[in-house]
C-alpha cells in the first residue's frame, strides 16, 4: 500500500513538472507533442482496455499515462525542470550609492 501511494506522489509531482516544462521555451516540441498526446488519450474513447470493463479499463489508462508521464519528464532538458523563485522585491535605495546628495547612480 505504501509502494501506491508513493507512486501517486510521484506521478503528482511529475505532473506539476511536466506542466512547467510544457510552457518553458527550451523544452522540446517533440515533448510537447508527446504531453498532448497524453493528455488526449486519457480521454478519448480509444483505449487497449475498453473503460466500459469497471476496474481494469481504468488501471490500464492509470498505468500507461503514468508510465507515459514519466517517460517524458525524464527525457526534459534539466534547465525546463528546476523550479525558480520569482523575484523578490529589493529596496535599491539601500544598495545605491548617491551622487552629490540627490541623483543615484543607476
Amino acid at each position: 500500500m505504501n509502494l501506491i501511494v508513493q507512486r501517486l506522489m510521484r506521478f503528482r509531482r511529475e505532473i506539476v513538472m511536466l506542466w512547467r516544462a510544457f510552457w518553458h521555451p527550451l523544452t522540446p516540441t517533440y515533448l510537447k507533442v508527446l504531453t498532448i498526446l497524453t493528455a488526449l488519450y486519457v480521454i478519448s474513447p480509444i483505449d487497449l482496455v475498453a473503460d466500459f470493463i469497471p476496474v481494469l479499463g481504468w488501471i490500464d489508462d492509470f498505468v500507461i499515462v503514468s508510465f507515459a508521464v514519466s517517460w517524458i519528464v525524464s527525457r526534459l532538458p534539466r534547465a525546463t525542470t528546476q523550479h525558480q523563485e520569482p523575484p523578490q522585491y529589493q529596496d535599491t535605495t539601500r544598495d545605491e550609492k548617491t551622487i552629490n546628495g540627490t541623483a543615484r547612480r543607476m
